[in-house]
């Protein structure tokens, strides 16, 4: 509820003239109309939220009516997913994550996942913070957690995803201590139908002050 942060959010949409947004973390249990519209922009007129326990966790997904509403929603209890009809072209599914802190729920997350798999047939792109990761790469620091990367790698090649590449940048997330800790713990995956949808497709970060985590910015359209 930062007037601050709202107006630094919605700048940075601007400047990139986004059609989706999907923020993580929202700390809200309650999104209100307005809230939308003060934080996205007049243009964000459809939304699909999971609330916050207190103030831990919570997914806000706007879009403009450029995408057109969602033929298909549903909010899990890490996620949030959509369908998104366009004219003239295939519909494709959407899912927002934020993935649990705690290790003792990561594999319930990831279960959330595979169950998901059998509902967004077809084209389908996964996005998000996974608080998770599959590489050594990924962490700047050697304090691993085996098992559970074992069981993330795992699930991505039973999913049949791909990571989209992220451009410019290697890890996504910071502990702001003078000897940082850096992780790529935010991500996109896609199916192999939803990248031939969109083979032009271009992700980069932005940056933002404040925050421990950058902002994605997904292209569907660009050229490499």
């Amino acid at each position: 509820n930062s007037k601050a942060w709202q107006d630094v959010v919605r700048n940075l949409i601007n400047s990139f003239r986004a059609n989706v947004v999907c923020i993580q973390e929202t700390k809200m249990p309650e999104i209100s109309v307005q809230t939308v519209l003060s934080s996205l922009g007049s243009n964000f007129v459809h939304r699909l939220v999971l609330p916050s326990v207190g103030s831990s966790g919570g997914i806000l997904v706007a879009w403009t009516n450029e995408i057109g509403p969602a033929s298909s929603s549903r909010v899990d209890l890490h996620s949030v997913s959509m369908q998104f009809s366009p004219r003239d072209q295939q519909p494709w599914w959407l899912t927002c994550v934020y993935g649990p802190q705690g290790d003792s729920n990561k594999h319930q997350f990831m279960q959330e996942l595979r169950g998901l798999s059998s509902v967004c047939l077809g084209p389908w792109i996964i996005m998000g913070d996974f608080n998770l990761i599959y590489r050594d790469e990924d962490k700047s620091t050697g304090n691993f957690n085996r098992q559970l990367m074992h069981s993330f790698r795992r699930l991505i090649n039973d999913l049949g995803i791909k990571e989209l590449a992220l451009h410019g940048r290697k890890f996504t997330w910071s502990n702001r201590q003078d000897a940082p800790t850096l992780v790529k713990l935010d991500r996109m995956f896609c199916s192999p139908g939803w990248e031939q949808l969109f083979p032009n497709c271009l992700l980069q970060s932005a940056s933002t002050d404040g925050s421990d985590h950058c902002p994605l910015l997904l292209g569907l359209h660009d050229l490499k």
